[in-house]
């Protein structure tokens, strides 16, 4: 048994033991897995950059150097520390512009994140409490926009909506928000039947209640997993219209965009696609290992012994 108190993260326990708080719980098993740990720091690292781009940059990402276009990155001939990762074709800075794209890329996963999983828990909640009828026609509405691939459908979206970066992010939203609603349905379905929301049903707690403060909490490890892994689609995504033109325009700064503009320059600029390209490639992968991290941490049946 243990008391209430706690000292620097751990629970007392009555003979004098003590025994992890969950935080510390959780990290435990978090860093068992080194490929998440090292995810959770790139992608820190990656925030770092996005909060603080405008102090980290050389340049304004707009800023054009006429005398320097497609110069090429300090380590090959012809680079200069002028221009650390060298310039595009209008003399634009890479570095500053692929600092500034990571503030963009954030900003897209951490809107499409928080619209798709708001909408979609809030339906899931909805769908899981309701009548069969209303279920049933919530979750075949679900399983038509899943019948859509997820790009195309998104790419109808903006096409309708018009081609800027607001646009785009509400399209992946959409797209992305079916997960969720499937996800918080399926955890409400298996909490609805234990004892301590039965207990909170004979007590009197409304409808409202049940769903929002006896359940859901219970339901946040498998969607708290689903947003990690949502942020890296979002930006893979929005690169992806960028790319096609009905994302960021330019000059935004935009990863995807960036490479739109680059296309042209494939075989003798080499720079100007590759470096955004793997910029894309490393955040997305840190954000999926981290992701897996997440899901070994919070999901009880697969934590490793």
């Amino acid at each position: 048994m243990a008391d209430a108190s706690s000292q620097t993260g751990r629970q007392v326990l009555k003979d004098g033991g003590t025994r992890p708080t969950r935080f510390r719980t959780f990290w435990n098993s978090f860093k068992e897995n080194r490929g998440a740990v090292m995810g959770l720091w790139v992608f820190l690292a990656f925030l770092l950059v996005a909060v603080f781009a405008p102090f980290l940059a050389p340049y304004d990402p707009s800023a054009q150097f006429r005398d320097a276009t497609l110069q090429p990155p300090v380590w090959q001939e012809g680079g200069t520390w002028g221009f650390p990762l060298g310039t595009d074709a209008v003399g634009r800075d890479m570095l500053s512009r692929l600092i500034h794209g990571a503030r963009f890329s954030f900003f897209v996963g951490i809107v499409v994140v928080v619209v798709a999983a708001t909408g979609g828990i809030i339906i899931g909640l909805i769908a899981g409490f309701a009548p069969t009828w209303l279920d049933t026609l919530i979750m075949r509405l679900m399983d038509i926009i899943l019948a859509f691939p997820s790009l195309l459908l998104a790419l109808v979206l903006v096409a309708v909506l018009g081609p800027t970066l607001l646009n785009a992010m509400i399209a992946i939203a959409l797209v992305l928000q079916p997960h969720y609603v499937r996800l918080t349905r399926a955890s409400v379905l298996s909490e609805r039947s234990k004892d301590y929301v039965i207990a909170s049903r004979v007590a009197g707690a409304g409808r409202a209640r049940l769903m929002f403060i006896t359940v859901l909490p219970n339901c946040l490890a498998p969607i708290i997993v689903q947003a990690a892994l949502s942020f890296s689609t979002a930006i893979l995504d929005a690169a992806a219209l960028g790319f096609l033109g009905m994302g960021a325009q330019p000059p935004t700064p935009e990863w995807g965009t960036m490479l739109a503009d680059a296309r042209e320059f494939v075989l003798r600029a080499w720079w100007v696609v590759t470096l955004p390209g793997i910029a894309i490639l490393v955040t997305v992968l840190a954000i999926n290992l981290m992701g897996d991290g997440l899901r070994d941490a919070l999901d009880p049946k697969l934590k490793r012994s």
